[in-house]
């Protein structure tokens, strides 16, 4: 299984699931968010849409499909997705999700710090590069990042940021996107996945 795969998946599993009209819950509040699979957290948008794609007739992801599967050099530490079997992982990946606006449309600020923070304490798409590297998995693996788009904000500049980064100090494979678009919630209605296999330490 190629990454391009994975990647492209992942896109149009967003969309068939958000056409179900996923309502998510805030948990302070336990009301529940405009439909749409927008409104969703990292993990429960991961978690919906691998589960839908793993279920589809003839799916190349039949029980292949783990969510926080320790690390072998850090059990503590848990690892996002992995695809295949314990014995013979196809690919470990730490996911992080981009979103630039709440549920009502107002910024969120602290956004960036998932995606580019050099501090381990922030687990950032960037320290996930060196903890992937040093995990133990014999695997193949990679950083995903899916992101929403906004007409005034778009995501390629944290990405490009995120690639000068990370760039710096790992060996990162080339970037694989593919979009979604259409989804129902009225803030968050289109965007893109990006991916890269990491490789090694510079």
């Amino acid at each position: 299984m190629v990454l391009d795969e994975v990647v492209y998946d992942f896109a149009k599993g967003i969309e068939i699931v958000d056409n179900q009209y996923p309502q998510a819950i805030n948990q302070r509040s336990k009301e529940k968010y405009q439909p749409g699979i927008g409104p969703h957290t990292e993990s429960d948008t991961t978690k919906l849409v691998f589960d839908l794609v793993s279920e589809a007739t003839n799916s190349k992801y039949f029980n292949k499909i783990h969510y926080n599967v320790p690390y072998i050099n850090n059990p503590r530490q848990k690892c996002d997705l992995c695809i295949g079997h314990d014995s013979h992982w196809e690919w470990c990946i730490e996911i992080k999700m981009l979103r630039f606006m709440g549920d009502n449309g107002k910024a969120n600020d602290n956004i960036l710090m998932h995606i580019l923070s050099p501090y381990p304490q922030h687990r950032s798409s960037f320290t996930d590069c060196g903890k992937l590297i040093t995990s133990g998995f014999n695997s193949r693996k990679a950083i995903m990042i899916f992101a929403y788009d906004y007409d005034e904000i778009s995501s390629i500049p944290a990405i490009e940021a995120f690639e000068i980064l990370a760039n710096s100090k790992y060996i990162l494979g080339e970037r694989k996107q593919s979009s979604f678009t259409g989804l129902v919630h009225p803030i968050h209605q289109m965007g893109n996945v990006y991916a890269w296999e990491i490789k090694d330490y510079r």
